[in-house]
This record gives structure tokens, C-alpha cells and sequence, in this order.
């Protein structure tokens, strides 16, 4: 007599339990943000008050820009260190040619990228060609152009109606159409045009996605017939054209080229590019991510000065953050 059959196996319903290190990858920096929100707006209610949101958008606006760069270097597994010293250099070349060589805006701003265009060749040349790590050719790139930035102004701030070397004024004048591009609302415009084109492109654009695919796997990217070496040469232009941009945008700003006005925005860029990948749980660097942590490190900057938080004590905070934010990226990718 045979036996009966087995009852079938039922299949067993998975829970799925809270993962609250998933959650904190996911949303942890939009929370954070509206804490921060309502912890300074609790201590001082004129901090949501639209002008202060406005000064807020306006202060994250180079960073922004600077730091859409690194991303897209980020995307081809790359990292451009250079891109403070190359806003420094994009500052000095647009200011002096209205100040020294009374050049047009359209003149003074070519000029500018087109020195910057050079400097990202270089770093192309130099990580691709000659295989040089990019954190350590971008780290030799920033001084050299620390230096020659230096050297081009002479170690003097470039300004309006200067002494020249020869005892004389400077003649020429910064083009009244320039100063409003640092002014508001266009400063803020230029930095939500160039979020939403790096979300674009690197989203839903095949030569975005062949970046992406370059910094996940390279070799697999060039068995797939991906031509690696030009994505990732793309990569580093487009990386000094944006710290170019920043550049122009600073000087605009402030109406001159101060010694290395472009290094502060380096650490602050880094940050809001990598606390940006874990924005929604990307998981990747992305444009979108990268505004959200310029976002939360502009509102830990304005309210911690309007807390009277010593300036001295702001980069401790800033570190911390960026610390925070690396924790979480490579905790999720163990």
C-alpha cells in the first residue's frame, strides 16, 4: 500500500522587518535637513523668513556648481581635487581681462573656461594616458595651479581702479551685464540650470549612463565595447568647465579676484557631492543628491552663524558631516 503523497509545502509569507540603517541611507539627509530647520527656526525665527532663504540659496549656489563637477567625475569612479584651484584661476583670468585688457564679457568669460578646459586636458591626459591615480594627479594639479593663478596676479587682489606694477590705475572697468549674474535671482537660476542638465544627462541620456557603467565596472564597461578613456577624458573637461563656471560666478559675486578665492569651496563641494549619494538611496553620485547636501551644509552654515557659532568651529562641524555621510555611502556598500 503506498503512502500517501506529502502536503505540498505552503509557501511562508516573508515579513519584511524595518531596516533603520536603510531608512537613514534613504532619508537620513532630508531629515536631518528639516530638523535643522526647525531646531534654528526654534532658536531664531528669522531664519525661515524668505530673505534668509533666499541669502541661504544664493551662498550654495557656487558650491553647487562647483560640486556638480566632482560628481560627474565621481560617475567614471574618478575624483578631482583640483577644482577649488581651477575656480581660483577661472576667478583671476575673468576679472583681469575686464580690469587689465578692458575685454568684453563674452571675451573675459571664454577666456576663463578656456584656461580651465586646459587644466582639465591635463588632468585627462596625465590619469588616463600616463595612468597616474586621479586623487594623487588632481591633488599635484591643484597646487600647480594654486601657483600659477598666484603668479598671474602676482599675489595681489584684482580689482577695479588697482595699482598696476608701474604706479599707474588700472583703466578698465567690470561690464555692469557681468555683476548681475552674481546677483539675485540669476545666480540662483544658474545653479537650478545646471542641476537639472547634470540630472538629465547622467540620468536618462546614453552617455550618462555609459559613465555610470564606467564606475561600476570598467573592464565589463570596455568588453561592452564602451570607449572608456573618452568618457572618462569627458568626465575631467567637464568637471574644470563647471569649477570654471563656479569661477565666473564668484567673481561676479564679488567684484574681484581674491589670492585663492576658490580653495574654501573645495571641502564644501567634496561634502555636498558625497552626502548626495545617499539621497533617496541612489546609491550613486547624482546631481540631485549633490544640491540636497549643498542644501543641509548651507542651512548648518547660516544657522550656525546666526546661533554666533564661532567661524573657527565651522569646519569641525562641516568634517563632521562629510564623516557622517561617508560612513553611511560605504556602510551600505559592504
Amino acid at each position: 500500500m503506498s503512502e500517501p503523497n506529502p502536503a505540498p509545502d505552503l509557501p511562508v509569507k516573508k515579513t519584511r522587518t524595518f531596516d533603520f540603517f536603510d531608512f537613514l541611507y534613504k532619508y537620513g539627509t532630508i531629515l536631518t535637513i528639516f530638523i535643522l530647520v526647525a531646531v534654528f527656526a526654534w532658536a531664531n525665527p528669522s531664519f525661515i523668513q524668505t530673505n534668509n532663504l533666499i541669502s541661504i540659496l544664493r551662498s550654495i549656489s557656487i558650491v553647487t556648481i562647483i560640486a556638480i563637477g566632482i560628481t560627474i567625475s565621481l560617475s567614471v569612479n574618478g575624483f578631482d581635487l583640483s577644482v577649488g584651484s581651477v575656480a581660483s584661476l577661472s576667478n583671476a583670468i575673468v576679472i583681469s581681462m575686464f580690469v587689465w585688457f578692458s575685454h568684453n564679457t563674452l571675451v573675459a568669460i571664454l577666456s576663463a573656461i578656456a584656461a580651465s578646459l586646459i587644466v582639465g586636458a591635463l588632468n585627462s591626459f596625465m590619469i588616463v594616458k600616463m595612468k597616474i591615480p586621479d586623487m594623487l594627479m588632481t591633488l599635484a594639479t591643484m597646487f600647480i595651479i594654486q601657483g600659477i593663478a598666484l603668479t598671474y596676479t602676482k599675489g595681489a587682489t584684482v580689482s577695479q581702479n588697482m595699482v598696476m606694477p608701474d604706479g599707474t590705475f588700472a583703466e578698465g572697468t567690470i561690464s555692469p551685464f557681468f555683476a548681475k549674474i552674481g546677483q539675485v535671482p540669476w545666480i540662483i537660476l544658474i545653479m537650478v540650470v545646471v542641476v537639472i542638465a547634470v540630472h538629465i544627462f547622467l540620468t536618462y541620456t546614453k552617455h550618462g549612463r555609459y559613465m555610470y557603467v564606467i564606475g561600476g565596472n570598467q573592464e565589463a564597461a570596455r568588453l561592452s565595447g564602451i570607449p572608456v578613456n573618452k568618457y572618462k577624458i569627458a568626465a575631467y573637461l567637464l568637471s574644470a568647465l563647471f569649477a570654471s563656471i563656479g569661477g565666473i560666478v564668484l567673481a561676479s559675486r564679488i567684484m574681484t579676484a581674491e589670492i585663492n578665492a576658490g580653495a574654501p569651496y573645495l571641502m564644501d563641494s567634496v561634502a555636498a557631492a558625497f552626502i548626495g549619494f545617499s539621497v533617496l538611496g541612489a546609491g550613486k553620485p547624482n546631481a540631485f543628491g549633490t544640491f540636497v547636501g549643498a542644501v543641509l551644509i548651507g542651512i548648518l552654515a547660516n544657522g550656525l552663524v546666526m546661533m554666533s557659532v564661532p567661524y573657527y568651529a565651522m569646519d569641525i562641524v562641516k568634517g563632521t558631516v562629510l564623516a557622517f555621510a561617508l560612513a553611511l555611502t560605504y556602510y551600505k556598500q559592504k
